[in-house]
């Protein structure tokens, strides 16, 4: 029998795989929603909500060349269907946003990974997740998976209140919005973290999104207590740079 909120690390073997578009949706102004398929995903494996796989963008000047390699989270996968959602935020001009805005039927585009996944139970009474624009799909794939006894605190950050999206949950979710310059993000989603009215109960901490303002987030949740094992808080990007993805530790 597992124990209370075993949190699991579980290893993938790593594979390359050649997908092709099957179609594309507009989600909000500036979230796009590709889904892929082929018979490449056959034995394709993401078990934890804040997986992510590298997806390969050729350089459309020299095609040829070497790709620019940029993770994302496997926002659904249906594996009778054989068909992987990918969520694209639409924020600028680096090379996944330019190839998503690109993305047309028949397309193809080369995905590596899940290397591992690190499974977090959905055992936890209170679930705090939080996070801006590019952590969205996680925090959407994970109210979707947490059962009806579980609570979710959910803060999110978002530039524009338009992409402001709908979500599918049974968990009791009590969700902000919150919009602003994305350079103060930290510090808004700080002051929210505080004023979190968390039940006493177990709670697990998440928290993605641009590494500088995850670096504000994470001591705001060792200061709502619990174990340290309990909280995880990555950078899904940083500003200046290109293809930043890394744990934020203390």
């Amino acid at each position: 029998m597992s124990a209370l909120h075993e949190i699991r690390r579980v290893r993938h073997e790593l594979v390359r795989r050649e997908l092709t578009v099957l179609r594309t949706q507009h989600l909000s102004p500036h979230y796009l929603r590709v889904t892929f398929g082929g018979q490449a995903l056959a034995g394709f494996t993401s078990l934890g909500f804040d997986d992510h796989v590298k997806l390969f963008f050729p350089d459309p000047a020299d095609p040829q060349g070497e790709p620019s390699m940029r993770d994302y989270t496997p926002r659904r996968y249906d594996a009778q269907r054989q068909e992987l959602e990918i969520d694209f935020v639409l924020h600028g001009h680096g090379p996944a946003a330019s190839w998503a805005a690109r993305a047309s039927v028949g397309q193809t585009l080369v995905l590596g990974g899940p290397r591992g996944s690190n499974v977090i139970p959905a055992d936890f009474a209170v679930n705090v997740l939080v996070g801006d624009a590019t952590a969205w799909p996680a925090i959407s794939r994970r109210l979707e998976e947490l059962p009806a006894e579980a609570g979710a605190w959910v803060i999110v950050d978002l530039g524009e209140v338009a992409d402001t999206l709908p979500f599918r949950s049974r968990a009791d979710v009590h969700i902000q919005w919150l919009h602003g310059d994305t350079a103060t993000s930290g510090e808004r989603l700080v002051a929210a973290v505080a004023a979190l009215p968390l039940p006493d109960a177990d709670t697990h901490f998440w928290a993605a999104g641009e590494t500088t303002a995850m670096r504000q987030v994470r001591p705001a949740f060792v200061a709502r207590g619990g174990p340290k094992a309990w909280i995880k808080a990555a950078g899904y990007w940083r500003r200046g740079a290109a293809g930043a993805h890394e744990t934020i530790e203390e």
